[in-house]
């Protein structure tokens, strides 16, 4: 049985690599779909490689994208050269963001390299009253669908390279990488206490999404 086991979750490996496709830009059309069409200031913590950060630009007068990793924030300033009304600032979170207020504030994928309670708290001061905060997070595995996940992930890869010429691989992060330490429940607790309100749902693919509105 571990032979048989250590055999699939080795082809589920292979099929991975072959057809990689990129989790958080996955989650881009839900967390567009949780803001306003038009707003003001947009703060995009972790931008990486820009990518959310120009879709934010379509909408917003001004978008400050943030990130800890030079490579990949040059890689973001020469992808986003046509953008005008995005900045790129190295810097760590919470303590070096550019002040606000912000009428949004997107972090994907980066929440637990952060002080939990330090982030979210700076992020509700930067916030505007009636801005929204959107965080898509990575929780540790607690329950089924951490496991449902396994199969799933290689199988969705494939499905969305399916017909390309190329397979559209993600682009490369440089910066160190950390595996979350709190699970879902313990982000729900912390997150409700510090926003209340905050509408939190656990998903697949060892993410979860917040959403929150600031009184």
């Amino acid at each position: 049985m571990t032979n048989l086991t250590g055999r699939f979750l080795g082809g589920l490996q292979r099929l991975n690599a072959a057809y990689p496709w990129d989790h958080n830009a996955h989650y881009h059309p839900w967390l567009l779909r949780q803001l306003p069409k038009r707003f003001g200031r947009a703060l995009d913590v972790g931008c990486g490689a820009g990518e959310l950060a120009r879709l934010l630009a379509a909408r917003a007068e001004r978008v400050e994208a943030v990130d800890t990793d030079a490579e990949i924030l040059e890689r973001a300033r020469e992808l986003g050269g046509a953008f005008e009304n995005v900045r790129h600032t190295l810097g760590a979170a919470p303590d070096a963001l550019p002040p606000g207020p912000y009428d949004v504030i997107t972090c994907v994928a980066v929440l637990h390299h952060l002080p939990f309670t330090e982030a979210l708290t700076r992020f509700r001061a930067e916030l505007a009253p009636g801005g929204t905060l959107v965080v898509v997070g990575c929780a540790r595995d607690e329950d089924v669908r951490g496991a449902a996940s396994l199969p799933l992930n290689p199988l969705f890869g494939w499905v969305k390279n399916r017909g390309r010429a190329a397979v559209r691989r993600p682009v490369t992060m440089t910066a160190p990488t950390r595996q979350p330490e709190m699970d879902f429940s313990e982000i729900a607790g912390q997150a409700r206490r510090l926003l209340p309100g905050a509408r939190l749902r656990r998903g697949f693919f060892w993410r979860y999404t917040l959403v929150w509105r600031a009184p």
